[in-house]
């Protein structure tokens, strides 16, 4: 079979030419005998081209193929809902740990001073100042007056809640609520304790511990180490569904509960009470956010939230 020959004329000049085309490649070029410019001819074909980068081949750079990203949405929240799965199952041991260990029968010292306001920040110790120790089941109540210096001392204080009732003539009673255990304790040694005038209409408090009693501690911790332990689960559960074509609920789901580890122990508590166990919550509630993100952006681009029948 013959190799074709087409008439053309130049774009540049105008000046007609002919030339004969070879089988291959599918574009050649001409040179226009007037003007030299490079003409481009390109050899029909049965079907014509469908778009124009065919028309030309090799005018445009060659593009790389797409590749598959090296981190996917659904792989990233899988990973983050896992550590927080982790991390809540061990602020959950965490807690019940301490509920055990602050279960625990023990006794304390409690110790402090006892100072008389004399107005414009001045005060002297209160020499025999009356205080009165009330266990947090009222079953132990021990009487001291202070000493010269003002000081008082009680020794053999079990475990719990612990009020101190402090009043001395003429001057407005005090009441001092802390708290002892061995997984939980605020100050016992060293309180400062100052009675203002106004008799017994002017009543001071000074709260050092939120718990009243060991009893509201213990079920305080028992309800965080439970709702720890559930948002666990709910995490575990949905690091593992996310990875389903549609398991994006699950991942929302998951998140979700492994942000409110953290608002969970602020209710109950058990920030000032537990720190470290508040510092690996915050660890979980982090976590929980980041995948809760990616989870959100799956079930925005999927445009569904169950499988199709």
């Amino acid at each position: 079979m013959a190799s074709p020959t087409v008439t053309m004329r130049c774009p540049s000049c105008g000046t007609a030419l002919r030339a004969v085309l070879a089988p291959a490649p599918p574009t050649q070029w001409f040179p226009c005998p007037n003007c030299h410019v490079p003409v481009p001819v390109v050899v029909p074909r049965d079907l014509p081209p469908l778009y124009s980068w065919e028309v030309i081949p090799g005018l445009y750079p060659q593009l790389s193929p797409p590749r598959r990203p090296r981190w996917r949405t659904t792989s990233v929240a899988s990973i983050a809902l896992a550590v927080a799965a982790v991390l809540a199952a061990v602020s959950s041991g965490l807690l019940a740990y301490d509920g055990v260990v602050a279960a625990q029968p023990a006794q304390y010292v409690v110790s402090g001073t006892v100072y008389q306001d004399l107005g414009g920040g001045a005060r002297v110790p209160m020499p025999a100042a009356h205080v009165v120790l009330y266990t947090d089941d009222n079953r132990s109540v021990r009487y001291y007056n202070t000493t010269a210096n003002g000081t008082f001392r009680f020794a053999g204080v079990p475990a719990g809640g612990i009020e101190l009732n402090v009043t001395a003539h003429g001057d407005g009673p005090t009441n001092v609520y802390t708290f002892a255990s061995g997984s939980y304790s605020t100050q016992l040694t060293g309180l400062d304790v100052t009675l203002e005038r106004g008799g017994l209409n002017n009543t001071t408090a000074d709260v050092l511990s939120p718990f009243g009693d060991l009893e509201t501690l213990l079920a305080y911790v028992g309800g965080a180490a439970v709702l720890l332990g559930g948002a666990a689960v709910v995490a575990g559960v949905a690091a593992v569904a996310i990875r389903r074509p549609a398991g994006g609920v699950s991942g929302v789901i998951g998140g979700g509960a492994a942000v409110a580890v953290p608002a969970v122990l602020v209710v109950l508590s058990m920030g000032s009470a537990f720190p470290a166990v508040t510092v690996v919550a915050g660890v979980v509630g982090g976590a929980g956010a980041f995948a809760l993100v990616f989870a959100t952006y799956q079930v925005a681009v999927q445009g569904r939230t169950t499988d199709p029948p």
